[in-house]
């Protein structure tokens, strides 16, 4: 029997394969770089599982599509039907090609004439990625086939104790989760039509509980906007599996001749710095991509917390020209702009001005806008239709949703709204058309493109119709960002809710959450970071008093919080006093100055004893940026010290208090160089001695700003 062994690596993560035979290859190791010219016989002796006179039919390793057939005891790798009947697939590989860092594989299962092809690589910050795709090439009257899942899988080490997902609800997402290692196969899904506000985000097992800057650790994302699946298989008799792909109605994908389901891609993240090396590589993958933004992140002011529904033109206008004496660089008008649209149980759909609001149209703010010097954006909700609009009148059948849904009484619309039906060409072509010919006509820069409700018993074309959907609405944003590549798009779901790297190919900003109130924002964009870079990330200065939570807090927290992003205002700063206002000036002016480190430099968050701190540092080449905050009152009278990680130990680094958007309120002990705002120190004191923390009081928060000398 033959034996190969295909070895990827790069930027400091190695992936070893073996096959035998015509057999799928196994992965022998997914972690750390290892040395090249490798002797297989060595290393699969090594590895192996059992040898002779053990009582094992056979010693098999598990394939990089696992299944019950290879002895398998945990959830297979994928589910296959014929006429109903579960079918067991034997893979039979027809060929491979092998790159530097990549491997395609190519096998073929005579019975069902099925292609599987998997291929899998190392990417840019040493992210493994895997995807998985079926072709039926059987004859033309050969059964069909449903795919009931198709899942991407890796080994971790059986080393690894804790897990880490994520839950969370409207307003507070990204919550994490740590257990101890489940035994047994256990899943975590979201049936939502979107990932969810409870969206587990990711499978990471770890050696020890989690921690930021330390600890071996590997994890998986699906990068897919819609339902989806995260597993882990711990079974006492094999190796330790993770794994992600999309959820399916039964029925959903049913394959016939010629047909093809390609799965979403997943990434498979290793890091041995803990949580920070992880979104490191992840960032660092980002930061690769031809599409990922180039130019400054432009400060922003959103309407939908100034003006909520009530548009009037000649406030709009004013409040446009208000945010261009402060700084704003693009301006956003949210909902209410379009035909009947007063609040929120109508009009959703109709993508036409509202000429009984706006006499003139759109145009003259739009110009106004730009003659400003600014950006104009303005919100959408394409994918979501309102039946009391026109176009849910003239095109009911455009609905995505069961037949008998509007009529079953537990089946109401969610937000007093319900889902339009992209897969439909009709429907397609409506929003397309409407949504283009709006970006012409205004100039429009930017898009708020909002998805503000799950999908409930979604039927297209007589089958479950979520898989179809999301494919229409990347088809719809790639359409789009080629008619107009210089247009930006943000992805918003009721907040935080589809905040994928699925989306993120398609959009070039996330709304994190609709809380606006920072000691939330504090977390939410904390592990929000852990997939998506500051840069990617919206985080806005909102009212005084947060309208999510009802709490009260400072001006100087609320923009330290917005500064640790993409930041904005979402808030009617015409009702400012002049103090506020100056201040707003102030922080346009540090975001622009602080950002190029914001948004380019290696996000680490310094690890303090007491939970009421929050720390996050962003450190570049020759300087960095640290913003401190806390949550709650201080456990100690005296604080901890702040040790900064990342920095270059060799070299003196000048620190500043950047105090332009007001002070840090403290108790009474408060170090030296805290009331001086200056100090000066070797990296290597920064980073292993620190600085002494005042004694902040609650919900207070101050920015470090750290230049090499």
């Amino acid at each position: 029997m033959t034996r190969r062994l295909f070895h990827l690596e790069r930027d400091g993560v190695a992936l070893l394969i073996a096959q035998m035979g015509d057999a799928l290859p196994h992965v022998l190791h997914w972690g750390g770089a290892v040395s090249a010219g490798i002797d297989l016989d060595a290393l699969a002796s090594a590895l192996s599982r059992q040898s002779p006179p053990g009582t094992l039919d056979a010693a098999w390793q598990l394939s990089l599509a696992p299944q019950e057939g290879d002895g398998w005891s945990g959830r297979p790798g994928m589910q296959l039907r014929r006429g109903g009947i579960v079918h067991h697939p034997r893979w039979v590989v027809t060929g491979t090609e092998e790159g530097e860092d990549r491997l395609r594989v190519d096998a073929r299962d005579e019975a069902s004439g099925l292609l599987l092809t998997i291929s899998i690589g190392v990417e840019a910050g040493g992210v493994v990625w895997v995807e998985h795709a079926l072709v039926h090439q059987g004859e033309q009257d050969a059964a069909p086939v449903d795919v009931d899942w198709l899942e991407a899988t890796l080994p971790v080490p059986s080393t690894t104790d804790s897990l880490l997902t994520f839950d969370g609800r409207w307003a507070r997402e990204k919550r994490p989760v740590v257990t101890a290692m489940p035994a047994g196969a256990t899943v975590r899904q979201s049936r939502r039509g979107r990932p969810g506000h409870d969206n587990p985000v990711a499978a990471i097992a770890s050696i020890g509980e989690p921690r930021w800057g330390a600890g071996e650790l590997w994890g998986v994302h699906l990068a897919w906007s819609s339902d989806l699946t995260v597993r882990l298989d711990r079974v006492t008799d094999a190796v330790t599996l993770i794994g992600a792909g999309e959820l399916l109605r039964p029925g959903e994908i049913r394959l016939v001749p010629g047909e093809e389901y390609r799965a979403p891609r997943a990434a498979f993240v290793h890091s041995t710095d803990g949580l920070d090396g992880f979104a490191a590589r992840v960032h660092t993958w980002l930061r690769a991509r031809p599409q990922h933004p180039s130019s400054p992140r432009p400060l922003v002011l959103n309407t939908w917390e100034a003006v909520y529904f009530d548009h009037d033109p000649a406030r709009l206008t004013a409040l446009a020209e208000r945010a261009a004496e402060v700084g704003i660089e693009r301006f956003v008008l949210d909902d209410g702009w379009f035909l009947g649209r007063r609040d929120d149980s109508t009009s959703l759909g109709d993508w036409v001005v509202d000429r009984t609001v706006w006499p003139e149209g759109l145009t003259p703010l739009a110009d106004r806008v730009h003659a400003l010097g600014m950006q104009f954006g303005l919100w959408f909700e394409p994918e979501m239709v309102s039946l009391d609009s026109d176009v849910a009148r003239a095109h009911p059948e455009w609905l995505l949703h069961d037949p008998g849904h509007l009529e079953h009484p537990a089946s109401l619309s969610w937000r007093q709204q319900y889902v339009l039906n992209l897969a439909d060409p009709g429907a397609y072509a409506h929003v397309l058309g409407q949504i283009d010919a709006l970006v012409n006509e205004l100039g429009i820069d930017f898009i708020k493109w909002d998805h503000n409700r799950d999908l409930v018993e979604s039927v297209h074309a007589g089958r479950p119709g979520g898989h179809a959907q999301m494919i229409a609405v990347y088809a719809l944003l790639r359409e789009l960002k080629t008619r107009h590549p210089a247009l930006e798009i943000e992805s918003c779901s009721s907040g935080g809710a589809r905040t994928d790297l699925g989306i993120l190919a398609f959009t070039d900003r996330v709304w994190a959450s609709d809380s606006n109130d920072p000691v939330e924002r504090q977390d939410i964009q904390r592990w929000t970071g852990l997939l998506l870079p500051p840069e990617l990330v919206g985080a806005h200065v909102g009212p005084t008093t947060s309208h999510s939570s009802g709490r009260t807090t400072a001006l100087s927290y609320r923009m330290a919080t917005s500064l640790m992003g993409s930041a904005g205002f979402e808030w009617d700063i015409l009702s400012c006093d002049e103090e506020e206002t100056a201040a707003i000036g102030r922080f346009a002016k540090l975001y622009k100055e602080l950002r190029p480190v914001v948004h380019t430099g290696r996000v680490v968050h310094p690890e303090l004893r007491d939970n009421a701190w929050r720390a996050t540092g962003f450190v570049g080449q020759d300087a960095a940026v640290v913003v401190v905050a806390t949550v709650a009152s201080l456990q100690d009278a005296r604080a901890e010290r702040l040790r900064i990680p990342g920095l270059d130990r060799d070299r003196r680094y000048r620190v500043r208090v950047r105090r332009e958007i007001g002070d840090a309120r403290h108790g009474w002990i408060a170090p030296e160089w805290f009331g001086a705002g200056e100090i000066e120190l070797p990296g290597a004191v920064l980073s292993e001695v620190g600085l002494q923390l005042p004694t902040l009081w609650p919900l207070q928060a101050f920015v470090l700003h750290l230049e090499a000398i």
